[in-house]
């Protein structure tokens, strides 16, 4: 038989997904995988039960349902300032994950340089490398997270075409301040370089931190591609609906890469989902404010169990250091197998998430009920003793 394709020769399993089945081998409790375990909005369940009946049923347009980009350009409005025109910038995707996909497809070309901040979410380098593209890492130093700006400008120097930027980040649950959105602006100006924005977090933001579109600042709305979804916002992870928006000339070339991906996002979902995107802005006050109650309760539980970890700004993570916990020449994935085998907590190894070689942090998430992390900060008493 002849060979497979060399592009994908080198790519293993999601980690991430890995982890959650492990984490169910051992009856673990999954704080790897992030989704949540508390239910949607009852006003969007309460939709889909009507819709179950009422249809849509069958395709809706490829780029998505009319109703559905009217509902998403106006939220996007509201909150970043900027009119989206639901017709010519916006489509609807099966997922962040192919909204991600479809932009790196409609703008770079095989041999094309993608920068990518590290640590990233897993999936950024292998876009950049189905897409025949080839990944350029700039790291961002713990705790803060921050980055050189002679480094990006190294890379933006060597021909980049494109940046990923998570805002807020995943894992590092990074808010990007002001200045060095101002930075990655000037930066991609200079060099004329695309910037992939994943948004997927602008709703959970940590006080004092402020999510700041990149697309409103001076010179970025052409370049700036954003790419998010509802699933953390609405906890729908399940449904796969994402978006992409951007300038009319590059929506025109996502619609078409959209188009021969998946066809269309879930009718019925859609047509469910439009309730969530009229909400007012009572429920991102709420969203927020359950949020950080999670991460407060669970950070206090980590700092009174001893344990060493970066605060995040944002998003629903945290990224703990287990150097002291690790056997002499043990791998953070082997410790996390551990860690889920005879603790009964799943995390994922932050390895993972790293071009550089660290080894030393897990990321755990904390978008669950109280009494399931409760349930978890007692079984990680045991950390110590394993």
């Amino acid at each position: 038989m002849r060979e497979l394709s060399s592009r994908t020769a080198t790519f293993t399993d999601s980690v991430i997904r890995r982890m959650t089945r492990i984490s169910n081998q051992y009856d673990a409790i999954n704080l790897s995988q992030g989704f949540p375990n508390f239910d949607p909005p009852k006003e969007i369940l309460q939709r889909l039960s009507e819709v179950a009946f009422e249809g849509p049923h069958q395709y809706a347009l490829t780029w998505g349902a009319q109703n559905f980009r009217e509902a998403l350009a106006d939220k996007q409005a509201h909150f970043s300032g900027q009119q989206v025109d639901p017709d010519s910038e916006i489509v609807v995707t099966c997922g962040s994950t192919e909204a991600m996909m479809a932009a790196m497809m409609s703008i770079v070309n095989p041999g094309d340089r993608v920068v990518v901040f590290s640590p990233f979410y897993e999936n950024y380098g292998a876009d950049a490398i189905l897409s025949g593209a080839v990944p350029v890492y700039v790291p961002l130093e713990p705790p803060s997270f921050s980055f050189d700006a002679d480094k990006l400008e190294a890379a933006f120097k060597s021909g980049a075409k494109a940046l990923i930027l998570c805002n807020p980040a995943n894992p590092s649950g990074k808010v990007f301040s002001k200045e060095e959105l101002a930075t990655i602006a000037e930066l991609a100006i200079k060099y004329d370089v695309y910037v992939i924005t994943d948004e997927v977090y602008e709703h959970i933001v940590y006080a004092p931190y402020h999510h700041e579109y990149l697309s409103t600042y001076p010179g970025m709305r052409a370049r700036t591609i954003i790419c998010s979804s509802l699933s953390k916002t609405y906890s729908i992870t399940g449904w796969r609906l994402g978006y992409v928006i951007a300038s009319p000339e590059i929506i025109d070339r996502v619609k078409k890469v959209h188009d021969f991906l998946t066809v269309g996002a879930a009718a019925p979902l859609m047509e469910a989902a439009v309730v969530g995107l009229r909400f007012g802005d009572d429920y991102y006050a709420e969203l927020t404010a359950h949020y950080t109650h999670m991460r407060d309760l669970f950070l206090n539980g980590l700092r009174h169990l001893g344990l060493d970890f970066v605060e995040p700004q944002g998003a629903y993570y945290v990224m703990v250091d287990v150097s002291r916990f690790m056997h002499a020449g043990e791998t953070d994935l082997a410790f996390c197998e551990r860690l889920a085998e005879k603790v009964g907590v799943g995390a994922v190894p932050g390895s993972s998430f790293f071009q550089e070689p660290v080894n030393n942090f897990i990321r755990f998430h904390f978008a669950k009920q109280d009494d399931t992390l409760n349930d978890a900060l007692t079984r990680l008493e045991k950390i110590k003793h394993i």
